[in-house]
């Protein structure tokens, strides 16, 4: 792949909302280069015999089961709120 261009740099750093200076264009110019350089190399690796996986490792699902247990009346979770009304906690609204 070809070096990205100065032109290419501004148009990235303006994407991206980036004031840049000369210096940092420059610097972001080898980097995005090396970055996309790389990029190309991995896209040359064969993969045909690899199969998809969403996870290198084999992790499972570490969540614990959902159980029934006592939980607070209503009275006693609206106990110290600053405000409650109708048995709900009253909050200031957010959107007008």
């Amino acid at each position: 792949m070809a070096k990205l261009s100065l032109a290419e740099v501004e148009t990235i750093a303006e994407l991206a909302k980036l004031p840049l200076t000369e210096a940092e264009k420059a610097t972001f110019q080898e980097q995005l280069s090396a970055i996309l350089a790389y990029a190309e190399m991995l896209q040359q690796v064969d993969t045909t015999n690899i199969p998809p996986t969403a996870s290198a490792l084999p992790l499972n699902n570490v969540m614990r089961a959902d159980e029934v247990s006592l939980s607070l009346s209503n009275e006693e979770a609206l106990f110290n709120a600053p405000a409650a009304e109708d048995g709900y906690f009253k909050v200031q609204a957010v959107l007008d």
